[in-house]
C-alpha cells in the first residue's frame, strides 16, 4: 500500500497526538513477538490501530471492538463496502458545500440529524450521515441522550471535506485483515491467542462534573465500569497477555483524587502530555496530562523501573512481576 492509511473519522480523545508517545511504552520486545495478536476493545477513531497495522508487520491477527453500533456500522461499511460509500460521500459534500449561506448550511445539519435519529438506515447511508455529521457536528464530539438519539450541536462550518478516497481505500485495504466486533469489551478476551497485546482507551473518567464527554452510548461508563474493567485487566494478565491503557490523570485535577492509583497499584503507570480541545472556550485549552497504565515493566524506551525522562513521570510498583 502506497499511500498511509489513517483515521477516517474526528474522534474526541482521539491518540493521533500521542502515538509516539505510545510508541515508545510498548513492551520492549514486541517486535519480536511471533504472529503476534492486537486487540483493541474500545477501538473509537482508530489512531492506534492504523498505526500499529502499518509499523509492526509481526501483529499477524488484529480484532477491533467497540459497544457503540453506528460507530462499527462505519467501521464495517468502510471495510466491505468502500466503493459504495464513496459516491455517498461525494454527494453529501457536495450537497453542503453548494449551499448558499450558514442559515441553510444549519438547517441541513438539523435534516440530517434528525434522519439519523430514526434508526433506520442502510448501513450505506448510516455511514454516509455519520461522517457527515462527524465533520459538521461541534469538534467532532459524538454524544447521545439517555435514549440513544445523537444530540450534539451543529458546529458552524463553512466548507466540508469528508472524502478523501485515497485514504478511504487505502484504510479500507487495512481493514480487510481486522476481524470487527461489537458489544462490550469483555468479550473480547476470548480472541486472544499467541503473545496478544490489549491497547485499552475506555471512556475517561471525568476531571470535573462539567468535563464528561465519554456519552457515546447510552449506556454510562462510571466508576464501577472503571473497576470493571481493571478486573478484566487482571483476567488476561492471568492468562499470559499484555496490555496497555490510557485514560485521564485525575491526579492532575485533584492531588487528593488517587482513584486509579489505588485501583491499579499491581501496575505500572506513566504520565504523558495531551493537549485538551474539545472546551468551547479557547483559554480553557491546552496541554494536560493523562495516565498510560501497563501490565509490564520493560518498554522499547528502555527505561528502568523508577528513572525519569525529562518528559514523563514514571511510577512503577511491584516492580518485575508482570516483565
Amino acid at each position: 500500500m502506497n499511500l498511509k492509511a489513517k483515521p477516517f473519522i474526528k474522534w474526541v480523545g482521539g491518540k493521533g497526538q500521542l502515538i509516539e508517545q505510545l510508541e515508545v511504552k510498548l513492551p520492549a520486545d514486541f517486535d519480536n513477538w511471533k504472529n503476534a495478536t492486537y486487540i483493541e476493545p474500545f477501538v473509537g477513531g482508530g489512531a492506534m490501530l492504523f498505526h500499529m497495522l502499518q509499523q509492526h508487520p509481526n501483529i499477524k491477527r488484529a480484532v477491533i471492538n467497540d459497544i457503540n453500533h453506528d460507530l462499527i456500522t462505519c467501521y464495517t461499511t468502510v471495510r466491505d463496502h468502500v466503493e459504495e460509500l464513496i459516491p455517498a460521500l461525494r454527494e453529501i459534500q457536495a450537497q453542503y458545500c453548494s449551499l448558499p449561506d450558514m442559515d441553510a448550511k444549519r438547517e441541513m445539519y438539523m435534516d440530517v440529524r434528525q434522519r439519523y435519529n430514526e434508526k433506520n438506515l442502510d448501513p450505506i447511508e448510516n455511514t454516509t450521515k455519520f461522517f457527515f455529521l462527524n465533520r459538521t457536528c461541534f469538534n467532532g464530539l459524538y454524544r447521545v441522550n439517555k435514549k440513544g438519539l445523537f444530540n450534539v450541536p451543529w458546529g458552524k462550518y463553512k466548507q466540508l471535506s469528508m472524502c478523501d478516497e485515497a485514504t478511504l481505500r487505502a484504510d479500507s485495504e487495512l481493514l480487510k485483515h481486522v476481524e470487527i466486533l461489537e458489544g462490550d469489551f469483555e468479550k473480547t478476551l476470548v480472541y486472544a491467542q499467541g503473545r496478544t497485546l490489549f491497547y485499552f482507551d475506555p471512556p475517561y473518567r471525568p476531571l470535573s462534573d462539567t468535563s464528561s464527554f465519554n456519552d457515546y452510548t447510552k449506556e454510562a461508563f462510571n466508576d464501577d465500569s472503571q473497576v470493571r474493567l481493571k478486573e478484566f485487566c487482571d483476567r488476561l494478565v492471568a492468562d499470559g497477555h499484555h496490555f496497555m491503557l490510557s485514560n485521564s490523570d485525575c491526579k492532575g485535577k485533584n492531588e487528593e483524587d488517587n482513584f486509579f492509583e489505588v485501583l491499579y497499584h499491581d501496575y505500572c503507570i506513566d504520565r504523558v502530555k495531551a493537549s485538551r480541545n474539545v472546551n468551547s472556550n479557547g483559554a480553557k485549552r491546552g496541554k494536560i496530562t493523562e495516565l498510560l497504565i501497563r501490565s509490564y515493566v520493560k518498554t522499547r524506551d528502555c527505561q528502568l523501573p523508577f528513572e525519569k525522562s525529562p518528559q514523563l513521570s514514571t511510577v512503577v510498583v511491584k516492580q518485575g512481576i508482570y516483565a
